[in-house]
């Protein structure tokens, strides 16, 4: 993204990043050839950058009965929901990389219920969904579900971590009119 191109819609100068947040982007620069949009829209604010790299990189790459793919796929499945352009852009990427699969990222942006996947993957994702579009609803007989598809009680709550964080997430990004990075829509095309 060029300097002169927003990030958000919002006019939020930069706060001074301290070391370990220049070395988290340095980090990114070196990994992704770029900074994701969605850490230069919380740098703004010190504290919600380093509360923000703390959540994700802990739902996302923390040891998990989860493997990345599948909280990708949560990802992908929630922000699909609720129609989070940044989300959908990213995560799909990132759905692609991980999975070798660009059919099936692009059908989980898309409609994950079109997907071929095993019957773990769609409880998973049924979950999700269902988290997000209708939490009140959760009861026992959901939790079962994904039990009987060989989810622990811990994969579950991490299911609903990753669900309820993309929630927060879509919202925020919808919110402020956050831009994708460029470079989502070419990687592992």
């Amino acid at each position: 993204m060029k300097a002169s191109e927003k990030v958000i819609a919002l006019d939020l100068p930069p706060a001074k990043l301290d070391g370990a947040m220049q070395a988290y982007f340095a980090k990114c620069l070196e990994k992704l050839g770029f900074v994701p949009n969605v850490l230069r829209a919380y740098e703004f604010d010190l504290a919600k950058l380093k509360a923000f790299v703390a959540m994700s990189d802990d739902l996302m790459l923390a040891p998990s009965g989860l493997s990345k793919l599948e909280r990708e796929m949560i990802a992908v499945a929630v922000s699909s929901a609720n129609h989070c352009h940044y989300c959908l852009v990213a995560h799909g990427a990132a759905v692609r990389k991980l999975s070798g699969d660009a059919e099936l990222a692009e059908t989980i942006v898309a409609n994950y219920r079109a997907a071929k996947l095993d019957a773990r993957t769609r409880a998973m994702l049924d979950f999700a969904w269902k988290l997000t579009v209708e939490p009140w609803t959760i009861g026992e007989e959901d939790r079962a579900g994904l039990r009987k598809h060989g989810f622990s009680d811990r994969d579950i709550w991490d299911i609903a971590a990753v669900a309820g964080f993309f929630n927060m997430s879509n919202r925020i990004a919808s919110a402020t009119g956050m831009a994708p990075n460029a470079e989502y829509y070419r990687l592992a095309r």
